[in-house]
């Protein structure tokens, strides 16, 4: 009778933890089981966990507190608090749940470390989630797929690429989200041709590419402006009569726009059925970097009638870059001001350069340099960068005095970056100056600095080639230069 009734007692908080909608309720089930005695029980002290910890009201303080002070948890509470943190603000803290898991003797299994590692990769933590690989390998669980996967995905995060591909190699079971990590890995470190590299190796193991792989594949011909693949892409989405959803419609609004189809790009977006801030956003950008300013602003209007969309940080970016291509000095104020005042967006350096790039186009150097020395964060050298670049254009002679103060506190930032040296060398070259242009390229060779070359890039018969600024020796190239060099004179006899 008494192991009968405790048994209906226990059902009964099992019942409630499952109805619990507060934190307060939880704290006035916890106090029953205490009052019937369960407090020992295994299975009931990890449901209050449970609840505890991935509830939407949940209090991982109180869930640790649990943990800590129950006599012998299970490693199935260890792992639910791990998973907490995962979705916390503080992720980190589930590294020093592992170690006091350790501490009180409790063997970890498969299922602690793919959380563990989550939350290592949300955080970047690297040296931490080097600890966590090693015990993971001590323990035996390195071959557990699901622990692969989540090896993969934390060196990418911390920029590791060659750990995660590693990592990747050395597997011996993989499914399609092993395939999806190490392409995402190579996405996001802006490893695009090996990305693309991985996603044909994956066809040929028989994985047949999902929604997540396509959005992968389109956001590496959106960095490489491989329209030509890109393309393929799209065609593979209507074959397979893949639902264009949101994410997918986005990924292709934002390819075709950065590979300079804004045509197609805007017939994706006007036949999505559904568009999210980050659709409007890749348009509008898309619009602005290729000159279609007023375009831009008339779309950016549209959406700001949608009461169910509001604008972000990328949505401003484009706005203001629309401004910039149009000369539109006082609105591309104006949305600055908006930005954070209407829709409570803190700019962010981007956007400061962004109102930099506004005012230096339109020649106002005085305003842009005061803009610069307000800001409320420290400006970084792209944006005296910006500013030194309309000085060249709107004042080589230096009327101003702005081009000499930029100049001088761009060159203690970087003082041995060759771009830097190159304009502050042809802002002398254009007044004449010629001794201290000699010696800003004196600096530059006895440093042993050099400036990236320039590079373009064209998408021919689904390659692509690359051209660098000055000579390139390489064979196939040769017979372009032997046609340039035919064209160039051809153009002397004529003129």
């Amino acid at each position: 009778m008494v192991r009968t009734q405790s048994l209906s007692k226990k059902n009964q908080c099992l019942s409630f933890l499952n109805l619990c909608c507060s934190i307060k309720q939880l704290h006035q089930i916890q106090a029953q089981i205490h009052v019937c005695g369960l407090y020992r029980d295994t299975y009931l002290i990890s449901e209050l966990v449970y609840v505890c910890s991935l509830s939407p009201f949940k209090n991982l303080n109180h869930a640790r507190t649990l943990v800590h002070h129950f006599a012998n948890p299970s490693p199935i509470s260890w792992n639910i608090l791990i998973r907490g943190y995962a979705t916390s603000d503080s992720p980190i803290e589930a590294f020093w749940v592992f170690r006091k898991m350790r501490e009180r003797g409790t063997k970890p299994n498969k299922l602690t470390f793919p959380f563990l590692l989550k939350c290592c990769a949300i955080a970047a933590a690297l040296g931490e989630g080097k600890q966590v690989h090693a015990d993971a390998l001590k323990y035996g669980f390195d071959s557990d797929v699901y622990v692969g996967n989540n090896l993969i995905t934390f060196y990418g995060r911390c920029k590791k690429i060659l750990d995660a591909r590693k990592v990747f190699d050395e597997m011996p079971d993989r499914t399609l989200v092993s395939w999806n990590s190490v392409i995402t890995a190579c996405v996001e470190n802006l490893w695009l041709r090996d990305g693309i590299g991985y996603s044909v190796m994956m066809r040929d193991s028989g994985f047949e590419p999902d929604e997540t792989t396509m959005v992968l594949l389109l956001s590496a011909c959106a960095e490489l402006g491989y329209l030509s693949l890109g393309s393929w892409v799209h065609s593979q989405l209507i074959l397979r009569g893949m639902v264009l959803s949101c994410q997918l419609g986005t990924a292709l609004v934002d390819m075709y726009a950065k590979s300079g189809s804004v045509g197609y790009a805007r017939l994706v977006f006007s036949r999505m059925e559904k568009r999210n801030v980050w659709t409007w956003s890749a348009m509008i950008l898309g619009l602005a970097q290729h000159g279609f300013a007023e375009e831009a602003l008339a779309l950016f209007a549209m959406m700001s009638n949608n009461q169910n969309i509001c604008p972000n940080f990328v949505t401003y970016l484009g706005v203001l870059c629309a401004c910039s291509h149009a000369g539109m000095v006082d609105e591309g104020y104006r949305y600055f001001h908006d930005m954070e005042c209407v829709h409570g967006i803190k700019p962010m350096m981007i956007h400061y350069g962004a109102m930099v790039d506004i005012l230096g186009r339109a020649g106002l150097l005085r305003e842009a340099y005061d803009f610069i020395q307000s800001m409320p964060i420290v400006p970084d050298p792209i944006v005296w960068r910006t500013l030194l670049s309309a000085c060249s254009v709107h004042d080589v002679h230096d009327h101003t005095g702005i081009g000499d103060k930029v100049r001088k506190r761009l060159l203690r930032m970087e003082p041995r970056r060759g771009g830097n040296l190159v304009i502050v060398a042809n802002m002398y070259a254009e007044v004449g100056m010629w001794e201290k242009a000699a010696n800003m390229r004196r600096v530059m060779k006895d440093g042993g600095t050099k400036k990236m070359a320039g590079e373009s890039c064209v998408d021919l018969g689904g390659s692509i080639y690359r051209f660098f600024a000055g000579y390139d020796s390489h064979p196939d190239l040769m017979p372009v230069y032997h046609l340039l060099d035919g064209l160039n004179l051809h153009l002397k006899m004529i003129y």
